[in-house]
């Protein structure tokens, strides 16, 4: 067998994804995902101008020499772009390695573990009460861990909180970057409370987990999981910036909240510390922007020799492509923790038909050979890529500040 084509399309059925296709003499094509949120246009250009000329005529199932190919080929290393595009060709070359082996992904990575995933997902809403209402709303649907996240009183906008009552979406179609301000203070004096009634209203069964968007300092941090031990929750997300992995020493010396991390990294070097310091609970990148399947196999075992569990980054941001190879990354391995999960509307879902389903608070994968979904190209056609930014974020004296 060996790759004939690769193309890629960017489309926007509700919002934007990059999506990859690898086609084969065998008639057996593979999919990988290459969304980069604000940045789309980066990872399609690197892969149709520098990467997939490189891959024609390759064996498709040599995907650890690709890989390798696409990260020290380079020279230049690392980077989201970077590894958002060699991770789309590692994932669509187990996709399609799965398909022309008639099993599904998983059985490729080292068979099944468990039987489902748990998932957890998000509860936003503009004050405490709205929260509370939208906790129980997603305990309803059978969701036994849900994301906590509250409008702060003072601050006009905050990540996480949708004014108009619909789903959460950061990007901002149209225009530059919107702005918004932050302030730490109000928000380290008010998340406690948010915790306190939470608990009260839901009791001690259901997971609480809570986002700080990267948003304080480690001092900060390790007063706010201080501040929730009582409340027992899940874990404590992305506090601080992560460039400087020794920051996390100090978080860690302070509370036993147990510390997520890792959305916005995309090699095992950004978490080589904090694993073998034991100084965070769950590594939290995701398949594609990690590199893809190969890498994420390795950060998995290394993590489990240092009692980390896996947490992938699920937001609807990555397309079902992304969502299915975590799950076929879950379901493999044992040290496994929990997968985010935030639905995607029904037209992403149209144009990527799916085998893996939620049921009574976990997603389990299917049995459908490679990866298990699907890309309807004449559909994505009609939803054309429109350009849109993330936002920026400010403190009250107008100093840029981490979004």
């Amino acid at each position: 067998m060996k790759i004939t084509d690769a193309k890629v399309f960017v489309n926007s059925p509700g919002r934007n994804f990059v999506t990859l296709k690898i086609y084969t003499d065998e008639g057996i094509y593979g999919l990988g995902d290459a969304t980069l949120n604000g940045r789309e246009l980066s990872v399609a250009a690197y892969l149709t101008e520098h990467l997939l000329p490189c891959i024609i005529g390759r064996d498709p199932f040599e995907i650890e020499d690709i890989w390798q190919y696409g990260y020290k080929g380079a020279y230049w290393r690392r980077g989201p772009v970077t590894m958002s595009a060699i991770g789309a060709i590692d994932v669509a070359l187990w996709d399609l390695k799965g398909k022309a082996l008639n099993t599904p992904v998983y059985n490729l990575l080292g068979g099944r573990s468990r039987n489902g995933l748990l998932v957890y997902t998000h509860a936003n809403g503009k004050d405490i009460a709205e929260t509370i209402e939208k906790v129980h709303a997603e305990k309803e649907k059978g969701y036994r861990a849900i994301r906590i996240q509250s409008g702060v009183p003072g601050l006009e906008k905050i990540y996480g909180i949708s004014k108009d009552g619909k789903a959460y979406e950061p990007a901002i179609r149209g225009g530059l970057p919107a702005e918004e301000t932050w302030d730490s203070s109000k928000y380290l004096n008010f998340l406690p409370k948010l915790a306190e009634k939470v608990r009260v209203e839901f009791g001690d069964d259901l997971h609480l987990l809570h986002d700080s968007h990267h948003r304080l300092t480690p001092i900060e941090a390790a007063r706010l999981g201080k501040s929730l031990e009582p409340y027992h929750f899940f874990w404590l997300e992305d506090t601080v910036p992560a460039e400087l992995q020794e920051g996390f020493r100090i978080i860690r010396q302070h509370t036993t909240t147990p510390l997520a991390v890792g959305e916005v990294f995309n090699t095992i070097y950004d978490c080589q510390q904090l694993i073998t310091e034991q100084l965070i609970d769950y590594i939290r990148m995701t398949v594609s922007h990690g590199g893809g399947l190969t890498p994420m196999k390795k950060i998995a075992a290394l993590a489990e020799l240092y009692h980390v569990k896996t947490g992938c980054h699920g937001a609807t941001d990555m397309s079902p492509i992304c969502l299915a190879a975590c799950l076929h990354l879950g379901t493999a391995i044992n040290n496994f923790g929990i997968q985010e999960h935030m639905r995607h509307n029904a037209l992403t879902d149209e144009v990527f038909p799916h085998a893996y389903y939620f049921e009574d608070g976990f997603l389990h994968v299917g049995d459908a050979p490679g990866l298990g979904v699907d890309f309807d190209e004449k559909k994505a056609e009609q939803y054309p890529y429109e350009k849109a930014y993330l936002p920026v974020n400010r403190l009250g004296d107008g100093t840029l500040f981490s979004w």
